[in-house]
């Protein structure tokens, strides 16, 4: 009789953890940093109909990096986490602090769990507040971890380097064009120590922004105001000007009919979580509701797009 094969719990642990960032650092990069209005978020993204940046709720937002439908199951439990506690108890007792706890129980479970395999994805969790000090930022790892972030944090691809890049290079009271020509700086660099050019086709930006009048402070830059900002900071996406300045306004009235659309989905609604606007085909692939994100990359590990 064979002796049946053994390994240790802790290999087993370590392989898992490995297979999942092996997979994450096959995304492209987001990079998210405070500036003196709010947070910014910026990722490689040259997809418009897919998104690594997403909002959740009033004054929170989600990013990730990995593979596309699974972070995407995650944001959209977090959109019906979210509704759902802001209608049953009160739309202030929504927080980054909560829903980065239901996240982490997800995937740590997920993590541990000898019957499927971890998830690979990384998300950061952001939620403005009515002061820079007041700002929170989780990062979260594929097994469910929780690292509290402050000023600057990067996630996917060589995140390790522009985290050390940003580390030396934020400091507080950045204007908004100042940290966006410094978070596509840092996208910019290679892991070899060389640099490419990023133009504003190439980048997804959206900003939550203690400054606007509404509830909902999520914000995405589009066209024309994104190539501005980009000339403003002399950023490595600077020189490449938008297609048109109809197309410019075209994608600003996009974005601002996209939003309307969304707050249907965030606004409170009388369900959990704005279900209506949610669609979802069977074993975790392609899923989409009234605020869709995901974004093309590299093929993962069983044919999966990774961002």
């Amino acid at each position: 009789m064979s002796t049946p094969f053994y390994v240790s719990p802790q290999q087993a642990m370590a392989d898992r953890a490995e297979y999942a960032r092996k997979g994450i650092a096959r995304g492209r990069s987001v990079v998210v940093l405070q500036y003196t209005d709010g947070v910014v978020f910026v990722a490689e993204n040259p997809s418009r109909a897919l998104h690594k940046v997403s909002e959740i709720y009033d004054r929170i937002a989600f990013a990730a990096v990995g593979k596309y439908n699974e972070f995407e199951n995650l944001r959209i439990g977090g959109v019906r986490y979210a509704d759902l506690r802001g209608y049953t108890y009160d739309r202030e007792d929504v927080t980054a602090r909560g829903l980065a706890n239901v996240y982490a129980q997800t995937l740590g479970t997920i993590f541990s769990s000898a019957a499927e395999k971890p998830y690979e994805v990384e998300l950061i969790v952001a939620e403005v507040g009515g002061a820079p000090e007041e700002d929170q930022i989780y990062r979260l790892p594929h097994d469910g971890s929780i690292v509290d972030e402050h000023g600057s944090v990067a996630v996917g691809g060589n995140a390790d380097q522009i985290s050390s890049y940003l580390d030396q290079r934020h400091r507080d009271g950045m204007t908004l064009a100042e940290a966006l020509k410094l978070a596509v700086e840092s996208l910019s660099r290679d892991s070899n120590g060389g640099e490419r050019r990023l133009t504003a086709e190439q980048l997804e930006v959206a900003t939550l922004d203690r400054t606007r009048p509404q509830k909902r402070k999520f914000k995405r830059i589009l066209g024309r105001q994104l190539t501005r900002l980009l000339e403003e900071g002399g950023g490595a996406g600077a020189g490449k000007p938008a297609a048109g300045a109809d197309e410019g306004a075209g994608d600003e009235a996009a974005g601002a009919a996209a939003e309307e659309a969304g707050g249907k989905g965030t606004g409170g609604a009388k369900s959990s979580g704005g279900a209506k606007g949610a669609k979802s085909t069977k074993d975790g692939k392609d899923v989409k509701d009234s605020g869709g994100d995901g974004a093309a990359g590299e093929g993962g590990s069983e044919g999966e797009p990774l961002l």
